[in-house]
């Protein structure tokens, strides 16, 4: 005997998917939650506050991975993933980038606030006295020639699994994986060398901040790409259906243009 829902789906007449209830929408915000209440706790020197944001970021990566599992499920194993359904898909993760460009508009508000006119507690110069700032030609040069390069290889990988060049998009999807791994390896070597910190007056919060998130985001999108590489060695990444490394890819790019920006302004003309 058939279960009523079950022959609902069987009688679906429409293009559209309609999703059953799922906890992880609440899972992955009260884990979002942990994770910012942690880190303002440990920024501000409260006891556990490195393990509140640990325990809240353990979480998130756990509902990242089981509710992308659900996704790939639907969309490979159970064909919801239908025309309609992907572009309203496409048209999410477009507005989603559009509020992590807000997000970062912020940070950058910030720094010039301070910078283009700088108070009299830290002197009126910018950077303020006592801050030895990062040679932007070393490290910061070098990992923009890094974000730009695997912004050149994930495109390729794109362009081969549009044109069902599977080796290609292999070796491509690689080696920007590893551009990325390479990209926060120095930049974490770079934070570990710095004179300043972020206690450091408005100089260090606004660097660290901006520099500190943006790594973050390079640290979800090198997980996603990961994922991405995974899916494509299973043979679930098709020329038709590839739209979760689209997204990953277009957030990739979003991260490039964030870090010219940060290059640029912070590193390059906050330190002159």
């Amino acid at each position: 005997m058939v279960h009523l829902s079950q022959a609902s789906k069987l009688m679906q007449r429409h293009p559209f998917h309609l999703v059953d209830p799922s906890p992880w929408p609440f899972v992955a915000a009260f884990s979002a939650f942990s994770c910012a209440i942690g880190g303002v706790m440990y920024m501000h020197a409260y006891k556990d506050g490195a393990l509140v944001f640990l325990s809240g970021f353990i979480m998130l990566l756990t509902t990242m991975f089981v509710w992308w599992r659900d996704v790939i499920r639907e969309s490979t194993f159970e064909g919801h993933h239908t025309g309609i359904v992907q572009q309203g898909l496409r048209y999410g993760i477009i507005l989603f980038i559009i509020s992590e460009v807000l997000f970062f508009f912020a940070f950058f508000w910030t720094f010039f606030h301070s910078s283009l006119a700088p108070t009299v507690e830290i002197g009126l110069i910018w950077p303020p006295k006592g801050i030895n700032v990062l040679n932007p030609w070393e490290i910061p040069f070098l990992n923009t020639l890094i974000l730009l390069l695997s912004g050149c290889t994930v495109t390729w990988c794109h362009h081969a699994i549009i044109a069902n060049y599977r080796f290609q998009a292999i070796i491509s999807l690689v080696i920007t994986v590893l551009l990325a791994i390479i990209f926060t390896s120095l930049q974490l070597y770079e934070y570990n060398m710095a004179d300043f910190r972020l206690s450091d007056g408005i100089y260090g919060s606004t660097f660290y901040m901006a520099t500190g998130f943006h790594g973050f985001h390079v640290l979800i999108g090198t997980i996603s790409l990961f994922v991405c590489l995974v899916r494509l060695l299973q043979y679930q990444l098709t020329q038709e259906h590839h739209f979760g490394f689209e997204s990953a890819a277009w957030y990739w790019h979003f991260v490039d243009v964030v870090w010219l920006f940060l290059f640029v302004s912070i590193y390059w003309w906050g330190g002159m």
